[in-house]
């Protein structure tokens, strides 16, 4: 049975890319823009009020994980581990590495980071809500890689 848990985690975790790209296209450089605009203009604050997406984005995964332990389903559990793990590795990735709002590895410099970092800067090219590309995070475009 272990292995079905684990497998439930993995699918939730690498499902929650295209979830965290369809939110980013969709809600937040859609009807959410008041919110997620402060994260493409220069802040002088720790916080911006992009940062409520972290907790918009948390509830569900509590709640798979509380309401699993209360009605006793592990495939909940699982489920809402998986979509924490993906927000701890978006936060590691978004906040710490790439715009490094926490001075935590500094000085990555493999392929991947600085694919991730490329395709994040082609992001935040585009001031506005419209004309955007890359909205997904962990899993980067190969053109990216290319420079």
């Amino acid at each position: 049975m272990i292995f079905v848990y684990i497998t439930v985690f993995i699918l939730t975790f690498f499902g929650m890319e295209f979830v965290a790209w369809f939110s980013h296209k969709y809600v937040m450089h859609g009807f959410m823009w008041n919110l997620h605009k402060s994260h493409h203009v220069k802040n002088e604050g720790v916080l911006e009020k992009n940062d409520l997406f972290a907790l918009i984005f948390a509830i569900p995964s509590w709640l798979f994980i509380m309401l699993g332990v209360i009605y006793e389903s592990p495939i909940s559990i699982w489920i809402g581990s998986g979509m924490t793990m993906y927000g701890i590795a978006y936060f590691i990735v978004h906040d710490v590495i790439v715009h490094q709002r926490v001075k935590w590895f500094r000085d990555l410099d493999g392929k991947y980071i600085k694919a991730v970092r490329r395709a994040h800067k082609m992001h935040h090219k585009h001031i506005g809500k419209e004309h955007g590309e890359s909205f997904g995070f962990l899993i980067v475009n190969k053109k990216y890689f290319n420079y």
